[in-house]
């Protein structure tokens, strides 16, 4: 009873493993139905990748899910438990080179019942097989993944792995590099003539590609292959990528693969030998393969000079040492100043070292001065070694000429080396640098006229502005700032050097001037890239006084307007008019008392001659009293009046 029960519960159990494995409800296959079907025996060569294609088939009454079908190790794990045990191994031989990834999974996916897919491995045949047809054992595996071992085989109890034969030849063919060829042949240039083209025209031209197997090619890539060296390759590279695609190539069938180039400048005329890397699959799924051929253009150029005999110094291979970059610091270079050069060279050969470099430099001349100097070291500069493709930095501290104009000027580096093949080869490289000029101005006086205006009045100011610099001027501008006045801008337009700008505008008044009166002057100009400067600033003395009302009684008070500090000879009016109103009064009695004596006077020489008259007509005192001309005393008010 207790065996009965424990074999009912190791039952129950596989039945609950069975059950929760994805796949394991799909029925069982019937002894004689296979997974499997390949309609043709596959062959292949020793040494060579092989395809084998095959069909697979879902008859089992459901939809299968993450299948997979794989190369089984079965029959190499029974070789190897032979060898180990000293045995002579019987079985079937495992036809194909075992790698890391031999015996991986090739994902099918899901096959719905009654459906198939196409399916194919690939292997490389091993070399040491003899002639023949050979079983290859394969698995059929459900949850599956990709990759890995991570399924699991079908293993119904009467369920067996599927076979497939194989046909296996040996390879005769070879290539020089030892390395076998493949299956596939490709054939270039057959039953055309050979593309010519004249420089400077653009070369067109087809290159017919014929698959020469009887195996259909599958993603094919035909692959130009270029070269920088104008005696190799005779055209200029325009495009980024020569490279043609074919989705299919099939046997026997030959393809126009189109070309447009243009031809280099330099090549000569002459055959040229083109070579073409070709990639492709000999099945949809199977290995990278490649094949290079070559094919033949003629172009027609310039003819190669004859051979002199002479020896040519050229013909020795030597380093390339050129400038890669340069930097100054400061950025910018002005004259008189001194700068750090820092010169970036490299030895832009390949494979060709240079040694006991020396680098002189010598710097552009104008009017027999050199443009740089150095204040303190050596121009020269000796260098050890410096391998193919490596960089060398090199410092120098100069200083640009103060008289120079301002542009561009030239730093010649001449170079001396030795080469493996060639020594003390020269070569000479240079550089640029712009030296630019301060700019500089001053001005002349400034004349304001008048220097005291009220509100609402004008005043002229003008003044030159002098280029004392080597640089022109562009858009002179001046600008006049101030509380008391309205802003006011000028413009005076290019100044060269040498030469001046005048300046002559006119200042409105706006408010009464509260402190010292300074007005703000400032100049500024743009260089020849359209950067302005900062501001150069100038000042001017301006009195803005409070505007006068001409008009009295315009406030309808009727008074006259209120008197201000006289001004010049006006302040003595208060001491002239009354001196001058003084003096008349004196004068005028004065005038007066003298007429008044001189009658008098005539009166006695008149009794004189008459005594008789004159004593009967004696006058009464009180009558000479009356005569006698008192002095007016005027009142004081009259006074006043008179003075007014």
């Amino acid at each position: 009873m207790k065996k009965g029960r424990k074999g009912f519960l190791w039952l129950l159990a596989i039945l609950m493993i069975i059950s929760a494995v994805p796949g394991v409800a799909f029925a069982r296959p019937g002894s004689d139905e296979s997974y499997i079907e390949v309609k043709k025996v596959p062959s292949g060569k020793t040494g060579q990748n092989m395809t084998i294609n095959m069909v697979f088939k879902n008859n089992e009454g459901i939809d299968l899910n993450n299948v997979a079908i794989r190369f089984s190790d079965e029959s190499v794990n029974e070789e190897s438990d032979a060898k180990e045990n000293g045995e002579t191994y019987s079985g079937n031989t495992f036809p194909f080179e075992i790698t890391s990834d031999t015996f991986d999974n090739k994902m099918i996916g899901t096959v719905k019942n009654g459906s198939s897919k196409n399916v194919s491995l690939t292997g490389k045949v091993r070399r040491d097989l003899a002639d023949g047809y050979y079983s290859v054992p394969i698995e059929v595996v459900f949850g599956a993944t990709a990759g890995g071992k991570d399924g699991s085989p079908i293993s119904f109890p009467d369920a067996r792995p599927a076979t497939v034969n194989i046909w296996i030849t040996k390879s005769a063919a070879t290539t020089e590099s030892g390395k076998d060829e493949g299956t596939i042949r490709f054939e270039l240039g057959e039953n055309q003539n050979t593309p010519s083209g004249i420089y400077p025209q653009t070369m067109n031209f087809n290159m017919n590609v014929r698959n020469s197997s009887a195996v259909t090619a599958f993603d094919v890539n035909v692959r130009m292959k270029l070269d920088q060296d104008s005696t190799k390759f005779p055209f200029d590279i325009n495009d980024g990528n020569y490279t043609r695609h074919y989705d299919r190539i099939g046997g026997g069938e030959t393809v126009e693969v189109p070309y447009s180039m243009n031809i280099r400048k330099d090549v000569y005329s002459g055959y040229y030998p083109i070579t073409y890397i070709i990639e492709y699959r000999d099945s949809t799924d199977g290995d990278v393969q490649k094949a290079e051929e070559t094919f033949y253009v003629k172009v027609q150029n310039k003819d190669k000079e004859e051979e002199t005999g002479d020896f040519n110094a050229n013909d020795r291979t030597k380093a390339r040492l050129i400038v890669d970059g340069f930097q100054t610091n400061p950025e910018t270079v002005y004259a008189g100043e001194e700068f750090e050069m820092i010169l970036h060279m490299k030895n832009a050969s390949e494979n060709v070292a240079a040694s006991n470099i020396l680098f002189n430099l010598e710097s552009e001349k104008v009017t027999d001065s050199a443009v740089f100097t150095m204040d303190a070291g050596s121009s020269s500069i000796v260098v050890n070694s410096l391998p193919a493709g490596q960089t060398t930095d090199i410092k120098l501290k100069l200083r640009a000429g103060a008289w120079v104009d301002q542009r561009t000027y030239a730093i010649t580096i001449n170079e001396k080396y030795d080469s493996p093949e060639f020594k003390n080869a020269e070569e000479k490289v240079t550089v640029n640098i712009p030296v630019k000029q301060v700019s500089r101005l001053n001005t002349g006086t400034i004349e304001i006229m008048p220097d005291t205006i009220s509100v609402g009045s004008e005043t002229n100011v003008m003044f030159p502005i002098n280029n004392t610099g080597k640089v022109l001027l562009y858009n002179v501008m001046v600008a006049f700032v101030g509380d008391t006045i309205q802003q006011t801008n000028s413009y005076v337009g290019n100044i060269k050097p040498g030469e001046s700008g005048n300046v002559d505008t006119m200042i409105t008044g706006t408010a009464p001037t509260m402190d010292d009166g300074k007005i703000k002057v400032m100049i500024t100009y743009e260089d020849e890239n359209g950067v302005v400067s900062d501001p150069i600033e100038k000042e001017i003395t301006l009195t803005v006084t409070e505007q006068e009302d001409l008009d009295p009684g315009m406030d309808g008070s009727g008074d006259f307007p209120a008197v201000t500090e006289p001004e010049g000879s006006s302040q003595y009016g208060k001491i002239v008019i009354p001196a001058v109103i003084a003096v008349l009064v004196i004068g005028t009695i004065g005038t007066v008392f003298l007429l008044k004596r001189r009658k008098k006077k005539k009166e006695a020489e008149a009794d004189a001659l008459e005594p008789d008259a004159l004593e009967s007509e004696a006058l009464e005192p009180e009558a000479l009293e009356s005569e006698v001309l008192e002095p007016e005393v005027l009142d004081p008010d009259e006074e006043k009046d008179n003075e007014i």
